[in-house]
């Protein structure tokens, strides 16, 4: 085992991790911006290094300077959480080159993954099911038209090196589909560095479910189960779930035996999850994997009873998965709200601030990952995560009202300060995700607001 674990991220998901390495007798290291000197993380962890300015680019994302705080203070395994650089396959080969080991897939398998176009190829090659689309990335508008054509609209083109929802438009006539194009090349430039883009059948009313998977190096794979994260809005999730609900029936086991073709197939190491898009008539299809810990990785853990980030670091070590299939065994509902610093009367505008009043509910079967606290100013250069609430029960039924009412339990205020959580209720409270006949296009048709309008 590891003796020092450097978190190479903030917020919510690095105080997650250093909680876990605490329980596993493991010193942490929390790297952190000037504007995140105060976090939460910090004053929880062994010792903390300085490696930047706010800017992500200039911190979070600077990999020399997180290589050279892991030298400075003797890490010698770095988890990258989610987001920034936790799928960057330089940074997962420097450290390598370095004697660090990098909490995740090793490189070769990063790159395939960061490359949706390769990723697609692969997946099909391992007997996945994929949505009719370009086999390479066109080399012209005329070549895009010709491939959307062909495939029948509406269609979608993605960035080849996209991620997070980011450089993608829905095209659904074919004289959009040359600007369309172009738009989506000129974001993929900007945001990854690469212009290359794909085209896609596109599912309207479709769900997006998916499959955890834990990977150790000798070729064990295992499932967890399946997760629920239709609830979206900008193709950011709002609310997830597991199990996914109201599956057709063997429909969960044959997406959970597609994960596993795919992971071998791709050698994945470590947590590993599978996106599926599932039609209104029961039939599924590959979207992408993430090679780490999801954001929403705590419902599975809820249901499952297994520490994820725990088994990410002892598959990092080198061990072999300390569960087997029968070990798995869900039991009950486990639903997670994400409480971002938005303002839903302005559009989700970020809403950033001092906060005065932070309280968050309790009780039983309640986990709230957060890394505010009354007096913690809310920075405007990162992400607006705020808290995950999540709770277990029984059964679905019982988990919605437990849901609803720790979100009415929520205290979050201060100057500026905005949050999602009076949203989220609403949404909770829609028949349609009540009666799990919900898609991804429901936060964009939400219920109304039953505040008075003034």
């Amino acid at each position: 085992m590891f003796s020092t674990v450097l978190i190479a991220n903030r917020g919510e998901i690095a105080l997650r991790v250093a909680r876990t390495c605490r329980e596993l007798g493991l010193r942490v290291v929390a790297v952190h911006s000037t504007e995140d000197r105060d976090s939460a993380v910090v004053r929880l962890a062994d010792e903390s290094v300085q490696i930047g300015p706010a800017p992500a680019r200039r911190s979070y994302l600077n990999i020399p300077a997180l290589i050279e705080a892991a030298r400075r203070t003797g890490a010698d395994a770095l988890h990258p959480g989610y987001g920034f650089l936790s799928e960057d396959a330089d940074l997962a080969a420097v450290c390598a080159e370095n004697g660090i080991a990098f909490i995740g897939s090793p490189a070769p398998v990063l790159e395939v993954f960061g490359d949706k176009i390769a990723a697609r190829a692969l997946m099909a090659e391992a007997g996945l099911p994929l949505l009719p689309g370009s086999a390479a990335p066109p080399g012209s508008a005329r070549e895009a038209r010709e491939a959307a054509d062909a495939i029948g609209y509406p269609v979608i083109v993605k960035a080849a090196a996209g991620g997070g929802g980011n450089a993608m438009a829905v095209v659904r006539e074919a004289a959009d589909l040359a600007s369309a194009w172009r738009r989506v090349r000129t974001d993929a430039q900007a945001l990854f560095g690469d212009d290359r883009v794909y085209v896609e059948r596109h599912l309207g009313a479709a769900r997006h479910v998916e499959v955890q998977l834990l990977c150790d190096a000798h070729g064990n794979v295992l499932s967890l189960g399946t997760r629920d994260c239709s609830v979206q809005r900008r193709r950011q999730k709002l609310i997830e779930e597991a199990p996914a609900p109201r599956l057709p029936g063997g429909l969960a086991e044959r997406m959970a035996e597609a994960a596993v073709a795919g992971a071998r197939a791709a050698g994945c190491v470590g947590a590993a999850t599978f996106e599926f898009l599932v039609s209104p008539g029961g039939s599924f299809a590959y979207l992408e994997t993430n090679c780490r810990i999801q954001v929403e990785h705590p419902v599975t853990e809820m249901v499952t009873g297994v520490d994820l980030v725990a088994e990410q670091i002892r598959i990092a070590a080198g061990r072999e998965l300390s569960l087997r299939p029968e070990d798995v065994r869900p039991r009950g509902t486990a639903i997670e709200c994400r409480i971002n610093a938005e303002d839903p009367d302005r559009d989700f505008v970020p809403a950033p601030g001092p906060l005065t009043e932070f309280r968050l509910p309790g009780g039983p079967f309640v986990r709230v990952d957060t890394h505010g606290y009354p007096g913690y100013r809310i920075p405007a250069a990162y992400d607006s995560l705020l808290a995950k609430l999540v709770v277990w029960a029984p059964d679905r039924d019982r988990a919605l009202r437990r849901m609803a009412a720790v979100l009415g339990e929520c205290r979050i205020s201060g100057p500026g300060v905005r949050t999602t959580a009076g949203f989220l209720a609403r949404l909770i409270a829609d028949p349609r995700f009540q009666d799990a006949e919900h898609d991804t296009a429901l936060a964009l048709d939400p219920p109304p607001d039953p505040r008075p309008v003034h």
